[in-house]
């Protein structure tokens, strides 16, 4: 027990460990934060269009509901903010100059996003309907921009890149070079289709389950087409894009690549392993397609793939069937979502209906728990597999990592919180929806607080509260 405590008192073990709980946890709430924008206002356009009742109703109780995530998303943002100079002094001390630029832009977006966020939310019946409309746009932009410089910050250390090192110190910084460095273009492209691929299909699964339940109304349906649509038009391009992304990675970083693909040694013709894990050299329980990795890397049997066996042993990923399984993961589970998204494109091409069979919905319904895995997933495969660098090439985690020996207990104040914020990020808007499920639209507009006394009786006490949307009774009490 005391040679475990030591270990995890002097290792990067906790502070890789409360490093990763704490991205894992937020990434999902920066989803939302790119993309739930984007979705909440398709439904209010629609809603102004088409004069429709139940598509307007989407947008006002989803608007609240991302109100509540981009909340629970600051906390868990500022606690990042505070963890990457206390768990990595010897990154942000030698290289803050450089990284800080990124993080730096990222939190003005931030800040644009929560201004408009508070607009858009105070807007509704106070501004006329297209200008409220344009007073959400700028959540949209801010949410992307916000997520490209962020993962420019990660980019840099994949790729890094416009600084000059005078010794062992920064002595100029090109912050141009340094957002825009090789890996930003696309690794900011697939976070941002991810962000909308886990909002979209994580939102459609909560309607695919009331469909399921018999619940097919016009408000169920819109509902799950607004969100699925989004996460369906995102499925082929992130497909796309990280055929695109393997090959850089092939190019640019051929160790993560050789993990990724178990390719032990450097040769050619090398074989795709579908599953499998790794013991002493030899692959089990995986299923291997002869040249096909070569093909992928370069189009043809013959290109050559550089192998782990091309650095030592100690600059070598850990945990190479962890990082290989956890990319199969990832590419399977968007081929899934992608043939999802197909089948319901095809349906509507020839049919002009939504899908509402056990047969779609089902696996409708699990489409957002298996886009969030695909992008834990991803974010395993680039962290695992960028050690044991911390800034590739350049700067090893074991270098950067604070030498504290507090580490474990704030990891486990930190699960302690995400736990408690996890419960509020889910129960909040479980509660919301029960309140619409037995609420009319109209007694909901009217309430001034949730713990107020019922319509009748504070319209009896004081001055009433604004008036319903004409036929937004329409929608129905039904579940967000």
């Amino acid at each position: 027990m005391g040679a475990l405590a030591h270990v995890l008192a002097a290792s990067p073990v906790p502070a890789r460990s409360q490093m990763g709980s704490s991205l894992g946890f937020h990434i999902i709430l920066a989803c939302f934060g790119v993309a739930f924008a984007a979705v909440t206002l398709t439904a209010e356009w629609i809603g102004i269009k088409r004069g429709d009742a139940a598509a307007m109703l989407l947008a006002r109780r989803w608007s609240k509901v991302m109100a509540v995530l981009v909340a629970v998303g600051a906390v868990s943002g500022t606690v990042l903010s505070y963890e990457m100079g206390l768990l990595w002094p010897g990154l942000m001390g030698r290289f803050g100059a450089a990284i800080g630029l990124p993080f730096s832009l990222e939190g003005i977006f931030f800040f644009l996003e929560a201004i408009f966020v508070g607009v858009y939310l105070y807007g509704w019946r106070r501004l006329p309907p297209w200008a409220h409309w344009w007073s959400g746009v700028p959540i949209v932009v801010a949410g992307v921009l916000g997520a490209v410089s962020v993962v420019a910050a990660n980019s840099w250390m994949n790729s890094p890149a416009g600084y000059t090192l005078a010794n062992g110190k920064i002595s100029s910084v090109d912050p141009v070079s340094v957002f825009f460095n090789a890996a930003t273009p696309y690794e900011a492209t697939h976070m941002v289709l991810a962000a909308y691929m886990v909002t979209g299909f994580l939102i459609a699964g909560v309607y695919a389950v009331g469909l399921l339940r018999g619940r097919r109304d016009r408000y169920h349906r819109l509902g799950f087409a607004i969100p699925f649509a989004w996460g369906g038009i995102a499925a082929p391009l992130q497909v796309m894009m990280g055929d695109v992304i393997a090959r850089f990675v092939a190019s640019n970083q051929p160790v993560k690549f050789a993990a990724m693909e178990y390719v032990a040694r450097t040769s050619r013709e090398v074989p795709e392993w579908l599953g499998g894990v790794l013991i002493n050299g030899h692959v089990y329980l995986g299923a291997s397609i002869p040249a096909f990795d070569s093909i992928l890397v370069g189009f043809a049997p013959g290109t050559r793939v550089v192998g782990w066996d091309s650095v030592p042993a100690a600059q070598r990923p850990p945990l190479v069937s962890l990082i290989h399984l956890s990319f199969d993961l990832m590419v399977g589970i968007g081929i899934f979502l992608l043939a999802l998204a197909a089948w319901q494109a095809w349906w509507w091409w020839f049919h002009r209906q939504l899908l509402v069979t056990a047969w779609f919905l089902v696996p409708a319904a699990l489409s957002g728990v298996a886009a969030v895995t695909a992008m834990e997933a991803g974010w395993v495969v680039t962290e695992v597999g960028r050690q044991p660098w911390i800034v590739y090439h350049v700067l090893l985690v074991g270098s950067a990592v604070t030498p504290a020996s507090g580490v474990p207990v704030t990891l486990g104040v930190i699960l302690a919180l995400y736990a408690v914020l996890t419960v509020v990020s889910i129960g909040v808007p479980m509660i919301m929806s029960r309140r619409w499920r037995q609420e009319t639209p109209a007694q909901e507009d009217a309430e001034q607080v949730p713990y107020g006394p019922a319509p009748a009786v504070a319209s009896a006490a004081g001055p009433p509260g604004p008036p319903p949307v004409p036929g937004a009774s329409s929608g129905g009490p039904e579940a967000p």
